[in-house]
């Protein structure tokens, strides 16, 4: 079977093949982050989308090129920095740092490229000087250049590709300079905004004057560069489709007379606690706030992981309970098969990566393919319990998680760090122990338990894990 996605642009699930003659190499972008705040938890359901995206693609032999833009420079960053009266990177580079950090957080491979957007000012002009040129983009009263969806549409392209637009009903013939504007609203867009003593230092050079890129453009002009004028795929959050995707589309194409991009995916909306993410209904959340409530990157990880990226997903403090229960599950029976399996190696057993590959190749289908992991989970204990796992079944068992764990990323748990009294505890336990005093030993196990440890005896010596 191949690889099966939901492509935004024919709105049909199609059969994903490359645009590299070869059939090897795949060119990726995704929208990242706007640096002026840290990331919120439905932004990092997009991201963990996009590393899944990436990793089963490279799970079925692609060579991915993944590429995703730091937003640098647009409307509420220059709020922000006049507010705080600091530097344009001062201001963004905390957030930047910040969000790489919570992005290694929780599992997801860092992109080959982050292109920002201050750094691509150059070829965001020399784009906007193409679309001059070609008439679909002209200077108006305010020094801005601006992007004509009517000249667009005059030319005999489509403005509506990635959704229908009723031009009749939406309001048509505006001019906005906000990056982001009302979805009802077909409007001609910046894609140069002239300086404006609001900006502060914030501005470039230009054959338009001084000024700023919009929005929009930044990403066109990032992407094909990386990539190309014509790439395999580009992600999102259903919220970007419109306006800022489809002006993508109109800009880049405009621009070079060529196919923008060969799939579209889309994620989409999370809501919490059955409600729209708000900080005035407090369920707004980042990373941070959820790990200061005592939850890890990877257990949100697996929540952000357990639901179809297409369906509207309910995030709960109750599920993120949940996936700490569903973790343990996992690392219980893979740390099992670990030390049955011991120093031998083998090749991956075929019955669960076959049944995990099966179930991502049809539009990532998660839900099935975490059915096959429980599934190898219950089944591996069964045979634990039964004494029929041999070595050799075991280290291929092994195997197999760990080639399925290459798309999950969820990884070993990382265990504690074993505080200097803990341990002391534990050595004065199997002192205790070998001098038959177990009255003692039992009072020092209890100990230990009340600062929320367990020690264990195995063949192997004791263990200590943390409750």
């Amino acid at each position: 079977m191949a690889l099966k996605l939901f492509n935004t642009l024919s709105r049909s699930v199609q059969a994903f093949t490359p645009l590299d003659p070869a059939g090897k190499r795949v060119g990726m972008y995704c929208c990242g982050p706007t640096v002026y705040d840290f990331a919120h938890i439905g932004n990092w359901r997009t991201f963990v989308f996009a590393d899944l995206v990436r990793r089963t693609l490279e799970f079925s032999g692609y060579e991915v090129k993944h590429v995703m833009n730091i937003t640098d420079v647009e409307d509420k960053i220059i709020q922000r920095v006049r507010e705080n009266q600091t530097t344009l990177r001062e201001f963004t580079g905390k957030f930047e740092a910040a969000f790489l950090e919570d992005l290694k957080a929780l599992g997801c491979l860092e992109p080959h490229v982050k292109p920002r957007a201050t750094e691509h000012i150059a070829e965001i002009i020399g784009l906007i000087e193409k679309l001059v040129a070609r008439g679909v983009a002209y200077k108006a009263a305010d020094g801005s250049v601006y992007f004509s969806i009517d000249k667009y549409r005059g030319c005999g392209c489509q403005y509506g590709q990635l959704l229908k637009l009723n031009f009749d009903e939406m309001r048509t013939g505006e001019r906005v300079s906000a990056d982001e504007y009302e979805k009802e609203s077909v409007a001609d867009f910046a894609l140069w905004k002239a300086r404006v003593p609001e900006d502060g230092a914030v501005f470039w050079p230009s054959p338009f004057g001084e000024g700023r890129p919009g929005w929009h453009i930044e990403c066109s002009a990032m992407s094909i560069k990386a990539l190309g004028e014509t790439f395999d795929l580009h992600l999102g959050g259903e919220d970007l489709k419109f306006p800022h995707h489809e002006d993508e589309i109109a800009q880049s194409e405009g621009a070079t007379g060529k196919p923008f991009v060969k799939f579209w995916l889309h994620g989409a909306h999370l809501l919490v606690e059955s409600k729209k993410m708000s900080k005035r209904l407090g369920n707004y959340f980042t990373l941070r706030d959820l790990v200061a409530k005592g939850f890890t990157g990877r257990e949100v990880r697996y929540l952000l992981l357990s639901a179809y990226y297409r369906e509207t997903f309910n995030f709960t403090l109750d599920g993120l309970a949940g996936a700490k229960t569903a973790l343990a599950r996992i690392d219980e029976c893979v740390a099992k098969v670990r030390e049955l399996a011991g120093t031998t190696t083998a090749t991956p057993a075929s019955g669960l990566v076959d049944a995990f590959k099966s179930a991502l190749e049809e539009d990532l289908n998660i839900s099935a393919a975490w059915a096959a992991v429980f599934e190898w989970v219950r089944e591996t204990n069964k045979r634990i319990a039964e004494n029929t796992l041999s070595v050799p079944e075991a280290a291929a068992a092994l195997a197999a998680w760990e080639r399925v764990d290459a798309v999950l990323g969820i990884g070993k748990k990382s265990e504690a760090e074993v505080p200097a009294e803990i341990a002391a505890l534990a050595e004065a336990r199997v002192a205790a122990k070998k001098a038959k005093d177990f009255k003692r030993a039992d009072t020092i196990r209890d100990e230990l338990k009340a600062k929320g440890w367990v020690i264990e005896d195995t063949p192997k010596g004791i263990k200590l894990k943390k409750i």
